[in-house]
């Protein structure tokens, strides 16, 4: 399916979406714009502390890329020239509803890519029908890391790094702060993202302190919102540690019902990627807590020229401070753009889709976050750098912000391509480098 394909102008755009009209009437060929249809949580759970922040950072990004107002070396108009046409799409109702609204977006809407996901069970079910469509599609946030190693796909690509990235860097932080853990418990939620996350963090820490022991590990329903049952039961075991990797509206409700009993007072709560709850959850959340961010984004981001632009840029915008997911997405438009014009520029002239996929295999670029590289699965998962710190309520800014923060390199936390990242922990960490 080749990436130049009929396209419909934006008035036409408008006018289908708004009324129902056929996509197919309307089409022009054209080489002026490239249809991305942009998927992330727009209504339920996920919606205001991820999905929204996530489609706000691809609509700001994929302004100034239009434009051309973003730093070098994305300071040229558009995506190979091409304006970009997104069509934003809701991603809550599961995997099954995912599906068939890919299938829709290829055979019906014809977009040109498909960018986005944030929930690992719908990364699980997409590829292969990504694969049979023929479509390019690029996975942005989802973090299970069983998407490639189970399988191998030829248009399929993710644009983040996978979760045990979190959990490597989760454990040998906590490790450098407290030597002496004894006892650990977790609490996570009871689907792909949170079993891969447990048992990576479980043999992480096994692994690097080989007497640690897990006393508990529960695995409530994704977006169950009540956690009563499980609080006191971690209340009643004590463990030195509680490891959790929820997100959205149940990690807001476990820092709410969990602080109120005194949860992270009598143990050290880890959240592997809990920043992107700190913009919204103000004083509420414990000081001291240990948090990820699933890369160096929000205040873990670089001080670099791409976020000197997003950070007041987005803040100006959206009247709030970027988080994980907006760096996420922004980070994978500007993937896109990167790997169309380098494949421009090996074409002469604008892609098809074999030579932007060849462009993708490898990639490596920058971002407000930071340089990322294509080292994975052949040249379809990305790794980057990671970082780790503790919460602090600053008053006087009257927000939460990172201290005490530690920054590991990619070929620190992430395994080499040819090891599964569960494997590389339990063979320790073999070719690891964290100077």
């Amino acid at each position: 399916m080749p990436a130049i394909r009929k396209l419909i102008g934006a008035p036409a755009l408008a006018a289908t979406m708004l009324f129902g009209a056929s996509f197919e009437s309307d089409r022009v060929e054209a080489e002026d714009e490239l249809t991305v249809a942009v998927v992330t949580f727009l209504s339920g759970p996920a919606a205001a502390h991820f999905g929204v922040p996530a489609k706000q950072g691809a609509e700001l990004t994929i302004d100034a890329i239009n434009a051309g107002t973003l730093p070098a070396p994305y300071d040229t108009p558009g995506i190979a020239g091409a304006q970009i046409v997104p069509i934003f799409v809701d991603e809550a109702g599961g995997a099954t509803k995912q599906v068939a609204e890919f299938r829709n977006l290829v055979q019906r809407r014809n977009v040109d890519i498909v960018l986005g996901y944030v929930s690992s069970g719908d990364c699980l079910a997409i590829p292969q029908t990504a694969e049979e469509m023929q479509q390019l599609t690029i996975l942005v946030d989802c973090g299970t890391p069983r998407v490639f190693e189970e399988a191998s796909y030829d248009y399929v690509f993710r644009v983040g790094p996978h979760a045990v990235m979190d959990n490597v860097a989760a454990a040998r932080y906590l490790l450098a702060r407290n030597p002496d853990i004894k006892t650990i418990a977790g609490l996570n939620q009871n689907y792909a993202w949170g079993q891969d996350s447990w048992n990576d963090f479980v043999a992480s820490m096994r692994m690097l302190k080989p007497d640690v022991e897990v006393i508990d590990e529960q695995f409530p329903r994704l977006f169950a919102g009540q956690f009563g049952a499980e609080i006191s039961a971690l209340l009643a075991k004590r463990p030195d540690v509680i490891h959790s990797s929820f997100w959205g509206a149940d990690l807001e409700a476990l820092i709410v019902q969990g602080a109120g009993r005194g949860l992270f007072e009598r143990s050290q709560v880890v959240l592997s990627a809990g920043e992107h709850i700190l913009p919204r959850i103000g004083d509420r959340m414990p000081d001291g807590t240990i948090i990820g961010a699933r890369g160096p984004h929000g205040d873990f981001a670089p001080d670099n020229a791409l976020n000197a632009w997003f950070r007041p840029a987005y803040t100006e915008r959206f009247g709030a401070l970027p988080n994980h997911p907006s760096h996420k997405f922004a980070m994978g438009m500007l993937a896109l753009k990167a790997a169309y014009d380098k494949a421009a520029d090996t074409a002469g002239g604008y892609p098809d889709q074999d030579q932007v996929i060849a462009a993708l295999e490898y990639l490596e670029w920058d971002s407000p976050s930071g340089p990322l590289k294509m080292a994975l699965a052949d040249g379809h998962q990305a790794i980057q750098d990671n970082a780790v710190g503790l919460t602090k309520f600053d008053r006087d800014a009257g927000r939460v912000t990172v201290t005490e923060i530690i920054h590991y390199p990619a070929d620190c936390v992430n395994p080499p391509p040819d090891i599964d990242g569960l494997d590389w922990i339990e063979a320790g960490f073999p070719g690891s480098s964290c100077d």
